[in-house]
């Protein structure tokens, strides 16, 4: 006797067509290629961004009201899985847009931030953040970036560092210091700033593979209106707890199918440089490859434990370590195949971790066990938080 069809896995598997028909027909091609410097890589983002919300794609996790929102987590596991089994570029541009400013002003912001702001992010309006300052990272409680209320605006002084593309931002995500008084989160407040107000300055920060993917902010004496406030004046600690944990579950997931899918390249790297028959770089490449599985499959579990509403705090910690070390391994075992030759050839591709370019691939993989929350910081959370374990004495010195 046959059992009755899960209506719910129909429902999916309906979805995965759709997904998969529209990317037959719209994924980009030679993106990469076509991401040769930074103002290229801008303009294919903003083309496939827009394609997206066109298609419904864009936001699955925004509310219905949106195009293409209100999906279950279930059902942006489906697109998200199509999109990096299709090898489409990230939405990297619009990330901070679609997941930071949106949990933003979804949770904290008024209806009129809301009303004003959601519809144009749609249109393409780009976010940054400007949170860590150069003494303000790890600690980030500590910032320093001063803001004092004259009348309806606030004006500020200071600097941001480490802020994800703001030289292509429209509008950044901000945290000031108004008070002194009491614990360092409460005198935070949390403010939106358009970034060609007078006195905004930006420099790009050009990394060690050669990338700018990040950038420096200064402030001198902008003037921010009251009514771009975030909740109440000291109270943006709060506001910024709702930014910082609206994305890591899909993203988990996303990035490692992405390097599953990307492990093609090693393998095109042994036949182009005759290493079928080498047993030793076969026994490595085999090793990734399980590695890679092993991290798709805790991303996988950690993704179930949410929808099923079981996730522990510390899961998603074990994935961003899983992935991270895996990363490292992945870009290391091309670095080696590829060697000298690969390095005259290949171009860096703007805004992709698995570019081709082996060294530069290499060199940003370390900084993944930074970025996010630092493998350090991870395993203590792990520690702590699932393990039972003490926490460090305070006053403990090596």
């Amino acid at each position: 006797m046959s059992e009755t069809p899960d209506l719910d896995q129909l429902d999916l598997e309906g979805l995965r067509a759709e997904v998969r028909a529209f990317l037959a027909a719209d994924a980009p091609s030679g993106w990469r290629e076509a991401s040769a410097t930074q103002e290229d890589f801008v303009r294919t983002q903003r083309d496939w961004f827009g394609k997206l919300v066109k298609a419904g794609y864009a936001i699955p996790h925004w509310p219905a009201e949106f195009p293409g929102g209100g999906r279950s987590l279930s059902e942006q596991k489906v697109i998200y899985e199509e999109l990096a089994r299709a090898d489409c570029p990230r939405l990297l541009l619009s990330f901070v847009s679609t997941y930071h400013a949106f949990a933003t002003l979804h949770e904290c912001g008024s209806a009129e931030q809301q009303a004003r702001y959601l519809p144009r992010i749609l249109e393409g309006e780009t976010w940054c953040q400007g949170f860590s300052e150069p003494g303000a990272g790890s600690d980030l409680a500590a910032i320093k970036t001063r803001a004092e209320r004259k009348g309806d605006v606030y004006v500020v002084n200071g600097q941001k560092v480490w802020s994800t593309m703001a030289q292509f931002a429209d509008k950044c995500l901000l945290l000031v210091r108004t008070s002194s008084d009491g614990p360092k989160q409460a005198g935070i407040t949390y403010l939106l700033m358009d970034m060609k107000m007078p006195g905004v300055s930006v420099r790009p920060i050009h990394q060690i593979q050669g990338d700018e993917e990040f950038a420096e902010i200064f402030l001198d004496n902008v003037e921010i209106p009251v009514s771009e406030r975030v909740g109440e004046e000291g109270k943006g600690w709060a506001v910024a707890q709702a930014t910082l944990a609206s994305e890591r579950g899909l993203t988990l997931m996303e990035l490692s199918y992405r390097m599953r899918g990307a492990l093609s390249r090693v393998a095109r790297l042994i036949r182009d440089h005759s290493h079928e028959d080498d047993r030793g770089i076969l026994r490595d490449f085999g090793a990734l490859v399980t590695q890679v599985d092993a991290v798709c499959a805790l991303a996988d579990q950690f993704l179930d434990n949410r929808i099923n509403g079981i996730e522990r705090m510390g899961d998603a910690s074990i994935v961003k370590n899983a992935y991270s070390r895996a990363l490292r391994a992945y870009s290391l075992l091309g670095l080696r195949l590829g060697g000298i030759e690969e390095q005259y050839i290949a171009s860096i591709t703007f805004g992709d971790l698995n570019t081709g370019n082996w060294m530069a691939d290499y060199m940003n993989s370390f900084a993944w066990t930074i970025a996010g929350g630092s493998e350090e910081v991870q395993r203590n959370i792990i520690a702590e938080r699932m393990l039972d374990m003490p926490r460090e004495p305070k006053g403990w010195v090596a």
